[in-house]
């Protein structure tokens, strides 16, 4: 049953970061206007694409799921920053839907992080 859990989890923060990646990579005005508004448009969006790439191969992949859960903590993190300080909760007219992603998102991140603890580096705490 834990097993399962944790496998529900992977698939509903890769599919978040699955999902934003089309737009990110397909130049999306909606997407285009938030990493403009942040300004770091172009190349922001590419690179956040990039790393939400790479975070969620790292989460399917039994030795790397530590490493998938902390850079996805490290996206999502850095995306309800962003909400915060420059895009508000609600962006584009999307009645919070982006922040809510983000959010479920670095929840579910969390949980993979403390399931896979003894997964991480050596330095770490408790390991």
């Amino acid at each position: 049953m834990k097993y399962y859990l944790e496998l529900v989890i992977k698939m509903i923060v890769a599919f978040i970061m699955g999902q934003t990646l089309f737009f990110k990579f397909s130049g999306a005005e909606e997407s285009i206007y938030i990493f403009a508004k942040i300004g770091i448009e172009p190349w922001g969006r590419y690179l956040t694409g990039m790393s939400e790439l790479i975070a969620i191969i790292l989460l399917f992949y039994p030795k790397t799921v530590f490493y998938g859960a902390a850079l996805t903590f490290g996206i999502m993190f850095g995306a309800i920053l962003s909400h915060f300080l420059f895009l508000g909760i609600e962006v584009y007219d999307d009645d919070g839907l982006l922040f809510g992603l983000a959010l479920t998102a670095l929840v579910g991140s969390c949980f993979l992080l403390y399931k896979n603890w003894k997964k991480g580096p050596y330095f770490l705490p408790f390991n």
